[in-house]
């Protein structure tokens, strides 16, 4: 019985992801949960393990190959007795179109938008075969513009419609001409594209022309220099940064968070817990805790922006943000207000041990409704971290060190005492979130680190 491998869909706005290694040979017998391939994408590099125990004897794409999540990338036999094939073997006679009764000059499109998961996708087709963006119709009732609107995601959808572009009149080089984000962006980039003015009244303004100012021209190395080519995941994490200051309206606030009352209960605390959970006891599961309860009181910052409307998040789920060798991932605590300071501890731990061995399952990555990053455990005092979409807030923790602060005694006497003091940066989207309830939910999180009244 054949077995399919597919793309998995490894973030709420990934619609592709990169084939970079296969870990396995066409020929080659592998485990069920084995490491089969490894992909890129602009949330995760990750190992994506076999789904069934088999031998593997078709291979649809090649390292380097961006294909479409829910596609077809690989068969399993268990039976181990189907002809083995790969990618430049299958490409030719597994990316042609389904049959037409005249033959066109471009291969014509199915007309359903979406394929039950138990048929292969089609491979994205090379420059050469793409089909022309025509608007006869197809099979069905659409067009094959209906087919790229419909193709299209709707994170690319949201950003044509914010831009005033007709999705329609790109030429796509996703599958059967769908319009990636990669296009969307390039075709923005380009100056083409004629921005919405934002109105609250949505009265006309004065006609006053915007100026297209050309773009710079690219730099160009000089002797000497040493040229390197862009990752999938570097190029990934530039478009979401782009995206997102595009998107939300980012204002930073910044609070000093006197932590020495956690730093001395990790301290007294650090070993016996080390011992009952066989878990490090960081600084970092207070402030998960502490943010928890913020979250709860300021239900805004759990939020998430759908046109017109703001959707309240039921579950705390909180994306914490790992640098790797190679990039940056940000996994998620699913349901972190449900735990405990040692289970925030496990959870956070065990994903950022295997983010760097690119262990993380898809879902993994998925559904954070807010994030923290932690730029001071490279020393950074603190930073304006970007919102990742489609949250409406990121906390950056600076580093925590001791310094000297002026202090007062009961009876209003000053003195200096050695403190141990970290900056806390807040990025909100000011769309939504008004620069008062920023400073509450900041200052609600800097009373219950202070207080430092935690069960360990």
């Amino acid at each position: 019985m054949s077995t399919e491998v597919v793309m998995p869909q490894m973030g709420e706005s990934i619609a592709e992801g990169t084939i970079t290694k296969w870990l396995k040979k066409v020929g080659d017998r592998v485990d069920r949960d084995e490491p089969l391939f490894e992909i890129s994408t602009d949330k995760v590099d990750a190992e994506i393990p076999s789904p069934a125990a088999g031998t593997l004897t078709e291979v649809r794409y090649n390292e380097g190959d961006t294909v479409e999540v829910n596609v077809v990338v690989a068969v399993l036999d268990g039976e181990g007795s189907a002809p083995a094939k790969t990618a430049e073997e299958t490409k030719p006679v597994e990316a042609a179109p389904a049959p037409v009764e005249t033959p066109p000059p471009a291969p014509k499109v199915e007309a359903k938008p979406a394929q039950p998961p138990s048929q292969p996708s089609v491979p994205p087709p090379t420059s050469e075969s793409r089909p022309a963006p025509v608007a006869e119709k197809t099979q069905g009732s659409e067009t094959v513009d209906d087919l790229r609107r419909t193709k299209s995601s709707p994170l690319v959808r949201k950003i044509a419609q914010e831009h005033g572009v007709d999705i329609t009149k790109l030429e796509g080089t996703g599958v059967s001409g769908r319009v990636t984000k990669n296009d969307i962006l390039s075709f923005i980039e380009s100056g083409s594209a004629k921005p919405i003015a934002a109105s609250i009244s949505e009265a006309p303004r004065p006609a006053a022309q915007p100026v297209d100012l050309p773009a710079p021209p690219p730099p160009k190395p000089m002797t000497g220099d040493r040229v390197e080519q862009m990752t999938v995941m570097r190029k990934k994490i530039a478009e979401h940064m782009v995206m997102s200051r595009r998107t939300s309206a980012h204002v930073t606030t910044v609070y000093e968070i006197d932590m020495t009352r956690i730093a001395r209960l990790r301290d007294a605390q650090r070993d016996e817990f080390y011992q009952r959970t066989s878990t490090k006891l960081t600084f970092m599961p207070f402030i998960f805790e502490a943010v928890n309860k913020a979250l709860r009181k300021f239900p805004i910052f759990n939020a998430q922006v759908n046109g017109d409307q703001i959707i309240y998040k039921q579950d705390i789920n909180l994306g914490m943000a790992v640098a790797l060798d190679w990039g940056l991932i940000v996994p998620v605590i699913k349901r972190a207000d449900d735990l405990s300071i040692s289970g925030l501890a496990r959870a956070a731990n065990d994903l950022a041990d295997r983010a760097r061995t690119k262990q993380l399952k898809p879902d993994e990555v998925t559904g954070g409704t807010f994030t923290i990053t932690n730029p001071g455990v490279f020393g950074g005092l603190f930073g304006t971290p970007i919102i990742n979409q489609p949250q409406l807030a990121i906390l950056g923790v600076g580093k925590i060190e001791k310094r000297a602060k002026v202090l007062t005694t009961e009876d209003g006497e000053d003195f200096i005492g050695i403190r141990w003091m970290a900056y806390f940066a807040l990025s909100f989207d000011h769309r939504v979130i008004d620069g008062a309830d920023a400073e509450r939910f900041l200052a609600f999180v800097k009373e219950q680190l202070e207080a430092g009244d935690f069960s360990v």
